[in-house]
């Protein structure tokens, strides 16, 4: 990598951003790399000395090390630890009991320390968003260039045939099983020579230390080229099939019905969605789902699913729907507040149309299990005269969902429409995110080395009920010391009110840094924000 900004990003920034939310509404989350901060390297040095086929053949592995594809390699499979001593256990349902929620942190520093203080015993609990920020924490103290990539509307394909099987009943709802679509899913890249292949395949290489599938007997995944991604080389190492079908599995969707027979449903689920990254010295979004996919219907994309072998794609032929059904959702939708959600039915037809709409919420996990019901509308009669429209509202309220939904505040909305005359079905989905309070940070003193200085943080309580147990936490490379610094509130915070702080740091290194800050309370938990902060000498 000769690009010294590059660099400077993804060798020596120890803060960063990683995007969370839905394809329609990414959303920031800050995170602390911290890989220059005290005894951090020796950490990432250990993790190396605890994996498997360094204490089998302890030479052969060390020899390997020189070799940034085995050490990315080993990484993959080292954060999580399904197969080893690794640093993190993942954990999707049935509450985090023994550990914390994965949305509990702020930054990779505690969580390696606290797997090398606990003798190597896995760190409770992450998910795909933490496995990759402890991994790309790692790679950059090795000095591997590396960042975090989120990848919306990700398949999980597990019988590598390149399609997503859903079924639904005849409510719209989805049948759970285990090929899925999260709603988000996040990686690594790592910038390396490839040369045990072409040498049009060096540069960023994509790997998931997220436990999903084996490979080679292994719960690790990649490196394989980006690039091989996107011209379709499947053959190419490693576990390129599983990354391919990722970003471009097809969704075929079909209803069970009580009698037990099934039937075709018209959908229009598109896989790969907004594949993200934080830019170079900004914290906006750069959207690089064109290193990863040629344009939708370009011969170029043609090309690369023949030689994937993609099938299912190369003969989808968009069908000329009579009817068009889509979801439309308002602007502002936040936590603690009722509103309306619509679905949109078009006869697009020369003739009058009779049908059913059936239109339904439930809470979902980012990673596609789904919750109990937030709303629900059945209409036997939607009648639809040539070329018109109809707007189905679904109201929402606070007092129904916010029991429901899980701390990735994601509700599901599905509508199934039913054409009387031709027996036909369509399905429209749309996964929204309901905004969490702003966090407001203001820095009082003028902020310079060994200078302390106050953080004054501050939220406003959208709910309408008391929050209680009120807790703000920061921690920030070169601003905390490398811990995080917490801060309770004496009294609950009612409807509309704010919950104040002000928490005292001293930083100990200049230039630009993020303060990363996070807020629990009983009923408004893992509320995340940041301010950048420039440190003076």
């Amino acid at each position: 990598m000769e690009d010294e900004q590059s660099l400077a990003e993804y060798v020596l920034s120890q803060d960063g951003i990683i995007f969370r939310g839905s394809y329609k509404h990414p959303i920031a989350t800050p995170w602390n790399f911290g890989q220059f901060e005290s005894g951090i390297l020796d950490i990432c040095l250990r993790i190396l000395d605890m994996n498997p086929k360094c204490l089998k053949n302890p030479g052969k592995d060390c020899s390997g090390r020189r070799n940034p594809i085995y050490v990315s390699r080993v990484l993959s499979a080292m954060v999580n630890c399904n197969d080893d001593k690794g640093v993190l256990l993942g954990k999707w349902s049935d509450g985090y009991e023994g550990g914390v929620s994965p949305l509990f942190w702020r930054g990779s520093v505690e969580i390696l320390r606290n797997w090398d203080t606990q003798a190597c015993q896995p760190v409770r609990y992450g998910q795909c968003w933490v496995f990759a920020a402890v991994a790309c924490s790692v790679f950059r103290a090795l000095g591997i260039p590396c960042r975090v990539v989120t990848n919306y509307m990700s398949a999980h394909d597990t019988n590598s045939n390149l399609v997503i099987e859903r079924f639904i009943n005849e409510n719209g709802e989805l049948i759970q099983s285990r090929e899925m679509i999260w709603n988000y899913h996040c990686w690594v890249e790592s910038w390396m020579t490839r040369p045990d292949l072409k040498p049009d395949f060096n540069g960023w290489q994509a790997s998931d230390p997220t436990p999903q599938e084996k490979s080679e007997g292994v719960y690790c995944c990649g490196p394989i080229p980006v690039r091989a991604i996107k011209d379709g080389e499947l053959l190419f190492k490693y576990d390129a099939p599983f990354v391919f079908a990722e970003v471009n599995a097809d969704v075929i969707t079909s209803m069970k019905k009580k009698d037990g027979s099934t039937s075709k449903v018209t959908t229009t689920t598109v896989v790969g969605q907004k594949i993200s990254t934080k830019s170079v010295g900004s914290d906006a979004r750069e959207d690089i789902t064109h290193l990863y996919k040629y344009p939708e219907g370009s011969d170029e994309e043609r090309e690369a699913f023949k030689k994937a072998n993609h099938q299912n794609k190369l003969l989808h032929q968009q069908q000329n729907e009579g009817l068009h059904l889509t979801i439309k959702v308002t602007a502002d939708m936040r936590k603690g507040c009722d509103f309306d959600v619509f679905a949109v039915v078009t006869n697009n037809t020369q003739s009058a149309k009779k049908c059913r709409l059936v239109f339904g919420s439930c809470a979902v996990s980012y990673n596609g299990f789904l919750g109990q019901n937030c709303g629900f509308k059945d209409l036997l009669n939607v009648e639809l005269s040539p070329g018109g429209e109809r707007r189905v509202p679904l109201r929402l309220n606070y007092s129904k969902y916010g029991g429901q939904i899980t701390e990735d505040n994601l509700i599901r909305l599905a509508a199934l429409l039913f054409d009387y005359a031709t027996k036909e079905a369509t399905l429209a989905v749309r996964n929204i995110v309901l905004e969490n309070p702003d966090i407001k940070v203001r820095i009082l003193g003028e902020p310079k080395i060994s200078r302390k200085l106050a953080a004054e943080i501050t939220l406003h309580n959208p709910l309408p009920e008391r929050l209680e147990d009120c807790c703000f936490s920061i921690e920030g490379a070169n601003l905390t010391g490398g811990r995080v610094i917490s801060e309770r509130l004496d009294s609950s915070v009612g409807p509309g009110e704010d919950a104040k702080v002000k928490i005292y740091f001293t930083p100990n290194h200049s230039g630009l840094r993020k303060l990363v800050v996070d807020f629990n309370s009983s009923k408004l938990c893992h509320v995340k924000g940041y301010r950048n902060v420039i440190i003076g000498k």
